[in-house]
């Protein structure tokens, strides 16, 4: 069986592994599990790796920043997230959200988005990771849509040994990676050379090529009859309808901000800007949503001269979905913004020229699903604020005028219906990306990308060829301080103010240098790290406990057991006659290794646990 074939082993696994500090074990004590219990330690143990959506080994890249392996460093991402220098500059990080140094008492998350751009920015120029695709299967696949969704499906399925069509209307790939997101948060230099490392040997792109029924477009049907599988990446390309109550009347369809002047949807405002149009913003920008679109959009403006532009929001600034930093650089650059506030009515002077929007105060109401508060009207408190241009960033919608000539099952909220394998109700019609999951962010669309092109695969060989399994190791030593736990998060670098508004291609961030993402790395408490007590040896000494950094060493009677087949609360206890072992509580556990160093015994054993992806061209019995 092969275990590592190819790049996909590092989806967790890392690759070439040169001896390093903190790693010193002989290779071949690594085993494969695939025991419940294992994958549940990771679950809970490595929280950033488990909230990724593309499961990125994000301790192990780390480590490898701190310890200048760059070139691996990149590669560990690459085979996980198949774009690190774009996501670390524009990652949602969840993994960020979940990582155990933000967790009450241990101060802010590690900065794992940008040390992510640093593996890039770092590693050395022309070291590409190179491709070990399965041999080739002769089957032909056409991905739909060159944006993240599609990028990731289509490098997964070459590897796969399939010959790969990425077909893209726009005239060049990327999809919301080119057209809606501003250089100044991410070069299209960068972007380009990822796209092209990730569509690599086995893809042909197709730009400017149209799918549909019109004139000079190519049906769906028809790919469907030309490929073995088709897989539609199309994502959210339709701006969500502002409601405006004040304009509305029964049977009324005309959208007043599609007709009247001065007011854009903020979607086609950045997609137009970015195929080369004109575009022109008034002094007074009122930008409606709180999402990153909407600060973008905000920030342009800014960039193209508006002197006064405003976010405005319907519940809170602590609600809105986007990252500290964007908020933060947001407001640096003079963007306002103001909540509890819904748009009604837009304001005319007797020329019909828009002045200003009319809006009515909210109230916060119950939770909603995903964390954020319900925005509840209060009648009588409208009010005005005077603008020239309104850009509306309120959401996406899928779009579907495409494939009139195909039809496919779709849920409430018109996204395609899928199978466990990626298939629509259509034989051979694949969906993946937002175009299923509706607007997510571009590592959920990746992450959602890479397991169709998994099960797509399979529903093609007829067997499942690529699986998760968790990778252990015995790890010999720990050199991590607990001194580091005290290293405050190493801010940003930033371009100049001055520098920033002038115009809009220039980067904001400046990224790391090679002193500051080692020190930014040495705050990560690499997670995957498994301290174990072995009981039958231990002669319950206490050494152990009393030199714990933390209250990570623990006397307990007791552990429960969950549902899933993994360890539960510990029972603790102070009473020496119940004491059943002394436990690590991996949660508390700073890895430090102090424990391991003065056991007398010598029962404290350490490991590295890491969730890959274990591949066999063969397929698995």
């Amino acid at each position: 069986m092969n275990h590592a074939a190819g790049r996909f082993q590092a989806s967790g696994g890392t690759p070439a592994e040169a001896p390093a500090a903190g790693n010193e074990s002989d290779d071949s004590n690594i085993r494969f599990s695939t025991d419940p219990r294992d994958y549940k330690w990771v679950a809970d143990n490595v929280p950033c790796q488990e909230a990724c959506p593309a499961k990125t080994n994000i301790p192990a890249y780390i480590r490898m920043i701190a310890e200048q392996r760059y070139d691996d460093s990149y590669e560990v991402n690459e085979l996980a997230n198949v774009l690190p220098g774009v996501l670390g500059r524009i990652c949602s990080r969840p993994c960020e959200d979940a990582c155990r140094h933000a967790w009450p008492g241990n101060g802010e998350p590690v900065d794992i988005c940008h040390l992510k751009r640093a593996a890039a920015d770092l590693r050395a120029p022309g070291a590409d990771p190179t491709p070990q695709p399965f041999p080739a299967t002769g089957k032909r696949v056409a991905v739909i849509g060159a944006g993240p969704a599609g990028i990731a499906a289509a490098h997964d399925l070459a590897i796969f040994g399939h010959e790969v069509t990425v077909i893209e209307r726009e005239e060049k790939p990327g999809g919301m990676l080119f057209y809606g997101i501003p250089e100044f948060r991410l070069p299209r230099d960068e972007l380009a050379a990822e796209i092209g490392r990730a569509l690599g040997p086995g893809v042909t792109l197709q730009c400017g090529t149209a799918i549909g029924t019109g004139d000079g477009e190519t049906p769906l049907a028809a790919l469907l009859a030309d490929y073995d599988a088709v897989l539609i990446a199309t994502g959210t390309m339709r701006a969500m309808r502002l409601p405006l109550p004040d304009h509305e009347t029964e049977g009324e369809s005309e959208d007043i901000i599609r007709v009247l002047p001065d007011n854009e949807y903020g979607l086609d405002f950045l997609v137009e800007l970015h195929r080369g149009a004109d575009k022109i913003v008034g002094k007074r920008v009122a930008v409606i949503g709180g999402g990153f679109t909407a600060m973008d959009c905000a920030r342009i403006a800014r960039r193209m001269g508006a002197t006064d532009v405003v976010n405005h929001i319907r519940t809170t600034e602590e609600f809105i979905p986007v990252t500290r930093e964007e908020i933060a650089q947001a407001k640096e650059e003079g963007v306002k913004i103001r909540g509890m506030r819904s748009p009604v009515g837009i304001v005319t002077d007797d020329n019909g020229r828009m002045t200003g929007l009319r809006f009515k105060r909210n109230r916060l109401g119950e939770w909603r699903a995903g964390g954020r508060r319900q925005a509840i009207p209060i009648e009588g408190s409208e009010f005005v604020e005077d603008c020239d241009t309104v850009l509306v960033c309120i959401g996406q919608e899928t779009e579907h005028d495409f494939r009139p000539d195909v039809e496919i099952g779709l849920d409430r909220w018109s996204n395609a219906e899928i199978d466990d394998n990626g298939m629509t109700s259509r034989e051979g019609l694949f969906a993946c990306g937002d175009y299923v999951l509706g607007a997510t962010t571009v590592i959920d669309a990746i992450g959602h990308a890479r397991r169709i092109a998994t099960g797509l695969d399979k529903w093609l060989m007829g067997k499942e060829r690529r699986r998760p399994v968790v990778r252990i190791k015995p790890h010999d030593r720990s050199d991590r301080e607990r001194a580091f736990d005290f290293i405050p998060r190493v801010e940003m670098p930033m371009l100049s103010m001055d520098s920033r508004l002038e115009e809009l291609a220039p980067e904001a961030e400046l990224g790391f240098e090679a002193a500051e993402a080692a020190e930014e790395a040495k705050r990560c408490y690499l997670c995957y790290l498994n301290y174990e007590i072995n009981v039958d040896d231990c002669i319950y000494c206490r050494m152990c406990i009393d030199v714990a950094p933390k209250h990570c060493i623990k006397l307990i009677e007791g552990v429960e057991v969950t549902d899933a087949g993994g360890y539960g609360e510990l029972i603790e206890t102070e009473d020496w006659s119940k004491v059943r072992a002394i436990w690590i509580d991996n949660a508390e556990c700073i890895r430090c290794g102090a424990c391991a160093d003065v056991c007398p015994t010598n029962c404290i054993s350490i490991s590295r646990k890491e969730l890959i992806w274990e591949t066999d061209s063969e397929g698995f019995a």
